[in-house]
């Protein structure tokens, strides 16, 4: 072997192909009814971020998806649930499929969807296509974290609302792909609580960019963006204590002002705000409800991780017959009744409000 061909792949133990994005969306095709739900999600969260509808965004699911079937199941009551509180509250299925972590751990379904390690890409590729076509297809808006900036080109064409994790909100990269994501974006604060660098990626977002990338084809294409004007801030928190307070978000707003940036906010009660504790963060969100029917101005939406079951459980790989049906393997959830109750109050809050 000549010197030059040992400088490469010194680390890199397989290289297995992916389907391309075009194969995979003619193989899970998006239907006109779904289409119209994605382009009706997006329309009217952007009429909520803009103030000329007064509702409020709820972007509600479990932490991350590792059962299609419960996930659906989910999908089924909570679609009832927004339709008859769909006057006061537009609510977005949180959808998510890509885990960042700290250190290691479980990476969501698209990465390892037999939850064993084995890492079927392009079986977790499908699985979450289909899911979302089906969350979709009742009429529900779905909501993603995008992480890995391939992932979109495969997905993103079904999804009304984006987010970016606290431990991404700092990466050109993500401030680009936001640049270039055909929806609504919340960026979240830092993991360490640092709200200007979610700020800072609000108006990065919203600025043209040219990077590298993939085409529909997975070919490698030059990106060139027009910047996304529908990105806005998320505060979750940190690990020294929450930061859905009034001062904390007025502070928000004053920061987004300055940067000459709408000035709305959208608080995840869970994370840092609850201590990651799902009874804690129903008492976030029910206090948030009393701000709100008090008039509080600048909270345009709320998060909360939910599931049919409370709390969390661990995961063991390649045991995934063993787990409980429809509880978190991630971050614990509050179950479905108290998220029922929970969106009941909010709407409350927002007849209050008017």
């Amino acid at each position: 072997m000549s010197i030059t061909a040992a400088l490469d792949n010194q680390r890199t133990t397989s290289m297995s192909p992916l389907i391309s994005p075009a194969l995979l969306r003619q193989e899970f095709p998006l239907t006109d009814a779904v289409a119209e739900t994605v382009a009706r999600g997006r329309a009217q969260t952007v009429d909520v971020l803009g103030g000329g509808d007064d509702r409020l965004i709820v972007v509600v699911g479990p932490c991350s998806v590792h059962d299609p079937e419960a996930a659906l199941d989910y999908a089924i009551r909570l679609a009832e649930k927004a339709e008859q509180v769909r006057g006061e509250l537009h609510v977005i299925m949180r959808v998510y499929f890509e885990k960042p972590r700290t250190t290691l751990g479980w990476k969501g379904l698209i990465n390892d969807p037999a939850l064993d390690g084995s890492f079927s890409v392009n079986q977790g590729l499908r699985l979450a296509r289909k899911l979302l076509l089906d969350i979709s297809a009742l009429g529900l808006p779905v909501g993603c974290e995008f992480l890995d900036p391939i992932t979109p080109q495969y997905i993103s064409d079904t999804v009304s609302w984006g987010s970016i994790g606290a431990r991404t909100a700092a990466s050109q990269v993500h401030r680009q792909l936001c640049s270039a994501l055909s929806m609504p974006v919340g960026i979240k604060n830092s993991t360490e609580g640092d709200v200007q660098v979610a700020v800072d990626a609000t108006r990065a977002a919203g600025a043209s960019h040219v990077f590298p990338g993939i085409n529909s084809d997975g070919l490698a294409a030059l990106v060139t963006t027009a910047g996304n004007p529908d990105c806005h801030v998320i505060l979750r928190g940190s690990a020294a204590g929450p930061n859905y307070d009034e001062d904390t978000v007025r502070d928000t707003l004053i920061r987004l002002e300055k940067a000459s940036l709408p000035e709305r906010v959208i608080i995840d009660a869970s994370h840092g705000n609850s201590g990651k504790d799902h009874v804690r963060q129903a008492g976030v969100v029910r206090e948030l409800a009393a701000r709100i029917g008090a008039g509080e101005r600048g909270i345009v939406g709320v998060m909360i991780e939910s599931f049919l079951e409370a709390g969390r459980q661990d995961l063991e790989l390649g045991h995934a017959n063993e787990l409980t049906y429809g509880k978190s393997i991630t971050d614990a959830c509050a179950d479905w009744p108290t998220t029922g109750d929970l969106l009941d109050e909010l709407a409350t809050a927002v007849k209050a409000r008017r």
